[in-house]
């Protein structure tokens, strides 16, 4: 993403007319295939992967606009996303099953709350900032960039965005309410400190964010300014 950012930008930018429709049938493309694809899958890996396409689809709205605003949106959306994923898969990779193997479908994930209540916790504060809940971190990444949108008059491609996110907020709140609703079906074994530690700072993370994320954002602004 930041290779796409300095070439369309710094290399690119006086023809921003010319590649911005690009960048926004991209953008409207990976959200609404990443949301719809998302709905149907059980293998909790695979959907995160979907997810992930989104996400980058969300990003791109800000790279749409060609703006300071809008690279900087990029930016802060890009950091927020990669502590999101980080604990995300830390916590996947931390539930092996007692048995043997790890945790594949979301269907394992059932009574998490009563065998591993502080990591139900932290993936459900993770699941809820990827939907882009309000005050989690995820909800001021996906504010930032569209606001450059709107501000750039893309009107459209923020509305297919926000809708985008309605719709993936559906697979998110699944998974919340397997956690947390569904009785338990397997035993997992000890959790690894280091996968601990990874999924707790990026749970704090993504609680705290309206507590410290001034910094990065005036970073982002900086690194935005360079490009114009």
């Amino acid at each position: 993403m930041a290779i796409i950012i300095r070439l369309l930008i710094d290399a690119f930018g006086p023809a921003v007319d010319q590649w911005r429709q690009v960048v926004v049938f991209i953008s409207i493309a990976s959200m609404v295939l990443g949301a719809f694809a998302a709905i149907g899958q059980r293998n909790i890996k695979r959907l995160m992967a979907y997810s992930s396409i989104t996400h980058m689809g969300y990003a791109l709205v800000g790279l749409a606009a060609g703006t300071e605003v809008g690279v900087s949106g990029v930016v802060i959306y890009m950091t927020i996303y990669l502590f999101m994923t980080l604990g995300t898969f830390a916590i996947i990779m931390a539930m092996r099953l007692k048995e043997g193997g790890n945790v594949e479908t979301i269907d394992d994930l059932a009574g998490l709350s009563q065998t591993k209540p502080v990591m139900a916790i932290v993936m459900t504060a993770l699941m809820f900032s990827l939907a882009g809940v309000p005050p989690l971190a995820g909800f001021f990444g996906k504010y930032f960039v569209f606001l450059a949108a709107i501000n750039a008059e893309l009107y459209a491609l923020a509305i297919i965005g926000v809708l985008a996110s309605v719709v993936a907020a559906f697979y998110y709140l699944r998974i919340v309410k397997v956690m947390w609703f569904d009785e338990p079906t397997v035993e997992f074994s000890r959790v690894a400190s280091e996968l601990r530690f990874v999924f707790g700072l990026s749970g704090l993370f993504a609680i705290g964010y309206l507590l410290f994320g001034g910094p990065l954002n005036s970073a982002a602004g900086v690194a935005a300014a360079a490009l114009f």
